[in-house]
């Protein structure tokens, strides 16, 4: 059994996530002491919950008894299963941070897993449902065929929202240490993630959403003509959707997506994404996110810090992976350390620039 402090590094949720997932993977138990130890509300969230219960459907996993403001969790997992399953997170609580516990199992569950989940589409400090769908899946196109469809738009507070995310997976039912090997079957010739001189910017996607609460001002149409004045520059086209929503409270967000390389292929994706605030007009929503879009571009890399925290652990799947940000996240170096207590890689960090090298380990 896998034993973790989780007042180490950032002593968030992220350590639980990750956690359960390279738990479910690799089927190691593991025992988490002093969740969420850092946070003014400590122990396990909704969300959690939520999560342990959706392995509980999708894999028979056993756990000690938890609920919400538990501070401590032994995870037994069980074997991943195909099929279809169903929660309610019953706050606005991330859809997109739960996913993080079984996104990655279900990319070597035996046939295709369909999760539709209810909560929050997006919300401040998370990764959104459209940056998720937009920026991280067709990344791990390698590894899965992966369908994301919003069903209903969910903001803080009231939540509510409502996502189907379907994969079937290219690899069934391995366990990991064999995983590591049977991947050099669908890795490319190069490494997993590389950015700059390799590839070149083919087309910028915006992908604009809020409330129906917000149409009447266009507010859409002016973050949109506001990201176009910005994004000019960079001589490419910029293709813009526009939603308005049912949802139950007012809210919105813009995700930006800057597609590089080969589209009929895995496209190299960054990203950039904001959430609409009071007393900040639509104008300067489309400026902060567009400049942040070009900040990302003019320094070369391939994934933003946000989304770096996420695409570590599949990235350790394939070693000799290079993900290069701006920088290291504090997220993403408990993420890196919780890996590296389960599968066979080490980690190499230096300035933004991340590598996973392979290493021997007995797993199983």
């Amino acid at each position: 059994m896998i034993i973790l402090d989780g007042s180490a590094g950032e002593g968030g949720g992220a350590l639980v996530r990750v956690a359960l997932a390279l738990s479910t993977l690799t089927h190691e138990p593991v025992k988490i002491t002093s969740i969420r130890a850092n946070r003014p509300s400590k122990g396990l969230k909704a969300q959690h919950m939520a999560a342990i219960e959706l392995l509980r459907q999708c894999s028979d996993a056993k756990t000690n008894f938890v609920e919400v403001g538990s501070d401590h969790l032994i995870f037994y997992p069980g074997q991943m299963k195909k099929g279809r399953f169903e929660i309610d997170i019953g706050t606005a609580g991330s859809i997109t941070l739960l996913l993080q516990s079984v996104l990655l199992p279900a990319l070597f569950a035996p046939g295709k897993v369909t999760f539709v989940i209810t909560g929050g589409t997006c919300g401040k400090f998370q990764a959104s449902v459209t940056y998720l769908d937009k920026v991280l899946l067709p990344q791990l196109a390698r590894f899965a065929k992966i369908e994301c469809k919003v069903l209903k738009r969910g903001y803080f507070p009231a939540g509510g929202g409502v996502v189907e995310l379907s994969v079937n997976p290219k690899i069934h039912g391995q366990k990991c240490k064999t995983i590591i090997e049977l991947l050099d079957l669908i890795r490319a010739d190069v490494a997993f993630f590389s950015l700059g001189t390799v590839a070149t910017l083919g087309v910028v996607r915006g992908f604009v959403n809020m409330s129906s609460d917000l149409q009447e001002g266009d507010v859409g149409g002016r973050i949109r003509g506001s990201c176009e004045q910005q994004l000019k520059v960079l001589g490419v086209p910029v293709l813009f959707d526009v939603e308005y929503a049912g949802a139950r409270s007012v809210g919105g967000e813009v995700v930006l997506a800057a597609y590089f390389g080969d589209q009929a292929a895995c496209p190299m994706v960054v990203g950039a994404d904001i959430l609409l605030e009071k007393n900040v007009s639509s104008e300067e929503i489309g400026k902060r996110v567009s400049q942040r879009l070009l900040g990302l571009i003019k320094e070369e890399v391939c994934v933003d810090t946000f989304l770096l925290d996420q695409l570590v652990m599949f990235a350790a799947l394939l070693p000799g992976s290079v993900l290069r940000s701006s920088s290291v996240s504090s997220h993403t170096s408990t993420n890196i350390a919780v890996i590296e207590k389960f599968l066979p890689v080490r980690f190499d960090v230096k300035g933004g620039v991340v590598k996973v090298i392979n290493i021997e380990k007995s797993l199983l």
